[in-house]
């Protein structure tokens, strides 16, 4: 057991004797002896008494010592301290938060067993559903981003010092699009890497890996694997060289990491990549494009097509950046939304979430997604006679409106097959909800000719006819154990009132 889990064990130990007995902090810390804030440190699990102050402090609370520095709980709390000891506890990032593990001390100790009966749920339910823990760490980075709204001025800044101190002497940022060659050269002589194209590519077992990394005493070797395209080795080469600007020393080695071992890792690696796209499109450059494109009168996705090719990046990376942007300098929320057609099934990959958009996710549900979602009817609808290529993203623009809350969201998007599976499609959109900010920043939010969709999260939970939806692909079994629900209460309701009559 470690010394931060025997601390606030202690600490917890101590604040709920105290309650019990009835004792304000200041009124049990001057009956030991001891100053408030030290008191206060102890129950945070930050300070471990020594041996005397642990007898006065038992003797103040009329337990034995070996009582109080014992780190059994009772049965009923054991749950706390499996979960207190959970490597997703000692792994997650509570600094992040403004938090520490101390501070769950005050929620455990006021009511410990309901509060080891709910831990105990929780797992139960992280079980059920096989949740990884590297799921809850990257859910965890997703919360932070969406906190900052996915903007970073301290990486922003950095993207921007490093063009301007290492720019010069290599063309850097003179002329966009950014060159394959300028961001090899600067890896190469700046901070002596060896680029490898050939080795992913020899072995079957790597063709997955988009680029592995390789440090020994002497050298560092970046694999590349040669089958991506030149927009896409840019990204990992700019990303590369974020790790380095940064000074970045805890991250991952492969493109597909195959272990987490920290939060700080995949932040690193998060900080890195926001650094590369930075990189490649420069803040001023791109908010004065997108504030030309927001000032169309009428949707035309030439506008959005041409700045992929201006930056030469891929769609994902155009609309990522877009994410990161526009929430700062137009004041709007946005919903990030990468899907993967699988085998006939639609998986959400990622996504960032700043409007409060019920994502559905349908974790572990297995639920269909709704086919009117533009994520989803970009996969579905997309060509099928071989027009659909990387080179080619099929785009789609409409309006979706929730079916029962009637919020409304303006949506936008790409499909195109992954480079490394080409038998997967895969689809990106952002999404902005209607309101009067977003018809002052996009003037062509009113053009007729954008379609309009009613959707709802799947088809189970989906109150909608056949009739009123052709797109329908399961029955909502879900909405309807809910309204057998609904009227097993109210029956129930009714029939306490007939008693009572």
């Amino acid at each position: 057991m470690s010394i931060k889990l025997v601390n606030i064990i202690f600490g917890m130990k101590v604040r709920q004797a105290r309650t019990e007995a009835g004792m304000t902090l200041s009124e049990f810390a001057s009956q030991c002896e001891l100053s408030p804030s030290y008191v206060t440190e102890i129950e945070h699990g930050r300070k471990y008494p020594r041996a005397d102050k642990i007898m006065r402090m038992a003797a103040v609370l009329g337990k034995d010592y070996d009582q109080m520095v014992s780190i059994k709980l009772a049965p009923s709390l054991s749950y706390l301290e499996s979960t207190l000891s959970s490597s997703i506890m000692r792994r997650f990032p509570f600094e992040e938060f403004g938090l520490e593990p101390g501070d769950l001390v005050t929620p455990l100790t006021r009511e410990p067993e309901k509060v080891s009966a709910l831990m105990h749920a929780i797992l139960s339910i992280g079980r059920k559903y096989d949740l990884k823990e590297e799921e809850f760490l990257r859910a965890a980075l997703r919360s932070y981003q969406e906190i900052h709204e996915n903007y970073f001025q301290d990486l922003e800044d950095a993207a921007l010092a490093f063009t301007t101190e290492i720019g010069p002497k290599y063309s850097l940022g003179e002329q966009i699009p950014t060159e394959l060659s300028v961001l090899e050269t600067i890896l190469r002589e700046v901070y002596g890497y060896k680029l490898d194209h050939e080795a992913i590519a020899d072995d079957p077992a790597l063709q997955k890996y988009r680029s592995i990394y390789i440090e020994e005493k002497r050298s560092k070797t970046l694999f590349i694997n040669p089958a991506l395209r030149p927009r896409q080795i840019k990204f990992i080469l700019a990303r590369e060289l974020g790790y380095r600007y940064l000074k970045l020393k805890e991250r991952s080695f492969a493109s597909t990491p195959t272990r987490i071992d920290s939060f700080q890792q995949i932040v690193n690696d998060f900080k890195a990549a926001y650094f590369g796209g930075a990189l490649m499109m420069p803040r001023t450059v791109m908010l004065a494009d997108l504030q030309q494109f927001f000032d169309q009168e009428t949707w035309q996705p030439d506008k959005l097509l041409s700045l992929i090719d201006k930056y030469a990046v891929t769609p994902e990376m155009l609309l990522y950046r877009l994410s990161e942007l526009v929430p700062e300098y137009y004041g709007l929320k946005l919903h990030f939304l990468r899907f993967h057609q699988v085998n006939g099934r639609y998986e959400l990959i990622k996504q960032l979430n700043m409007n409060k958009l019920i994502v559905p996710s349908g974790i572990g549900l297995h639920e269909h997604y709704c086919r009117r979602w533009l994520s989803v009817r970009l996969l579905h609808k997309a060509p099928t006679n071989g027009d659909l290529t990387f080179d080619q993203p099929h785009m789609g623009i409409q309006f979706s409106e929730f079916v029962e809350s009637r919020d409304q969201f303006l949506c936008f998007g790409f499909s195109r097959p992954l480079v490394l599976s080409p038998n997967v499609n895969s689809s990106v959109l952002v999404g902005f909800r209607v309101d009067a900010e977003l018809r002052q920043v996009m003037r062509f939010l009113d053009d007729p000719a954008i379609p309009k969709a009613y959707i709802h999260e799947t088809c189970e939970r989906c109150p909608l006819t056949e009739e009123q939806c052709r797109e329908r692909v399961a029955p909502p079994t879900t909405l309807v154990a809910q309204q057998e629900a609904t009227a097993r209460r109210l029956a129930l309701s009714q029939l306490r009132e007939r008693t009572r009559s």
